[in-house]
């Protein structure tokens, strides 16, 4: 089995770039083959835009969708971003490790996702959801918070996070992955020191050591339900039989 490991954290010592070694030496330690992107340290453009593109389809107006699927057509596709989906087609297991920054991920992540998963490349009309290019293959997000665990359960003040993390989840479920349960290391905050306190220290390598035994189990772990195609009327919206499994659909107004 191989894994990718997407990494959104720009500096090199912090605790994120710490799980992600965790995440890499515990999945070898199972037999698995890893690879790493290191967004950050790889200089990865997260901005979408006409540069990307020398040859549009359309010169004088740029449409993200229509110059992605064009590329896709013509093998045009650029290198930073073909590379990213070669990775993603290799990989029968994907972890995202970022900190969760102002309530949502770092803006080089969703640069990253707005350019990879491509129209045409990854994703069209009819090859997403169930019919998704990555079908089959599961990918799990593992999240650092500098607020405290309880908020971010439900009630809490920083938001329950499985709603945090729902455009992140079902931009997966989109292109096909199974999603499974997130994992979530709280009250890291920038500059975290080993400083010899017992319980900080307790605290930080338990972190680590819960990443390592929820991949250690990774076929044990459940996948998060999400609602298919089929669940939706003609017009998008969710047949009265059919059931929601998320207040971002919901069943009644």
């Amino acid at each position: 089995m191989h894994a990718l490991i997407v990494l959104a954290h720009p500096e090199a010592k912090s605790f994120n770039a710490q799980l992600k070694d965790v995440a890499a030496a515990t999945l070898e330690s199972q037999g698995w083959t890893v690879e790493v992107s290191d967004l950050y340290a790889q200089g990865f453009d997260p901005a979408e835009g006409p540069k990307h593109f020398p040859a549009p389809k359309r010169p004088e107006w740029f449409g993200a969708q229509t110059e992605q699927r064009h590329a896709a057509d013509t093998g045009a596709t650029s290198r930073d971003v073909q590379a990213e989906i070669d990775k993603l087609a290799r990989a029968d297991f994907v972890l995202f490790q970022y900190p969760i920054w102002w309530f949502s991920m770092p803006a080089m992540l969703k640069g990253w996702i707005d350019r990879v998963f491509t129209f045409g490349g990854v994703y069209t009309g009819t090859n997403r959801y169930e019919n998704g290019r990555f079908l089959g293959k599961r990918a799990m997000v593992s999240v650092t918070a500098g607020a405290p665990g309880p908020t971010y359960e439900y009630n809490g003040r920083s938001g329950e996070l499985g709603l945090l993390l729902w455009p992140m989840h079902k931009s997966l479920v989109y292109v096909g992955y199974n999603v499974l349960q997130p994992y979530l290391s709280a009250g890291v905050q920038d500059g975290i020191k080993y400083d010899g306190r017992e319980d900080e220290i307790a605290r930080i390598e338990g972190y680590k050591a819960g990443l390592a035994e929820r991949l250690r189990r990774l076929d044990a772990v459940e996948p998060l339900k999400f609602n298919k195609m089929a669940d939706f009327d003609a017009t998008g919206r969710l047949k009265p039989e059919s059931e929601g499994y998320s207040p971002f659909i919901r069943t009644k107004p």
